[in-house]
């Protein structure tokens, strides 16, 4: 099972989560107090090894946002949460999708995309709220040839029932390796420590 680390900030945090496994690193590009410039994503992460893919989560951008920010950053990969423009991306998406009572009516009018991930309702701010959603409403079964990240308040606690769980390609922590709204190194390594 592959790992996110998201709303990294800071070259220190980057290089520990590369350093102990960390497959994918989210960089929060929407409104948020995670929230980084693609100039200061691009600087914290030039020694990332190719493998490590660069996430740069997006809330409702326009397609040129997002292909300005690629480029800006160095991305691999965009997050796109709210609505998602109708054009092709130079690069893969992940999906990101609230799980709520509708949440199968959703999938049903989702378009295509490479990954999808589900996560709380939003909040302040959409994800990143240290919220578990209702494991009961999300039915993965019925998925279909789609990678499946699982995020919303993951911690060391409970990483390993939702891996149980929905046997999900990928999860993805961020408010669950933080301490007072800050990432926290030690929370870090124990979460990598523990999936990976």
């Amino acid at each position: 099972m592959k790992v996110k680390i998201c709303g990294l900030k800071t070259k220190e945090h980057v290089d520990l989560a590369v350093n102990f496994g960390a497959d994918y690193l989210g960089f929060v590009f929407a409104e948020s107090k995670r929230q980084i410039t693609p100039e200061k994503a691009k600087e914290i992460t030039r020694n990332v090894p190719k493998e490590v893919k660069k996430v740069g989560v997006f809330v409702s951008p326009s397609y040129a946002e997002v292909e300005t920010v690629i480029q800006q950053a160095n991305l691999d990969i965009v997050q796109i949460h709210g609505i998602l423009m109708t054009e092709k991306l130079s690069v893969p998406v992940i999906r990101a999708i609230p799980v709520n009572k509708a949440i199968q009516e959703t999938l049903r009018q989702e378009p295509e995309t490479d990954f999808l991930l589900f996560d709380a309702p939003p909040q302040e701010f959409v994800g990143g709220n240290g919220q578990v959603f209702d494991w009961q409403q999300l039915d993965t079964s019925l998925i279909k040839n789609r990678k499946i990240i699982i995020a919303g308040g993951l911690t060391t606690e409970n990483v390993l029932q939702a891996k149980r769980r929905f046997n999900p390609y990928a999860v993805d922590v961020s408010s669950g390796v933080e301490t007072n709204g800050v990432k926290d190194p030690e929370k870090i390594i124990a979460f990598l420590k523990k999936v990976t």
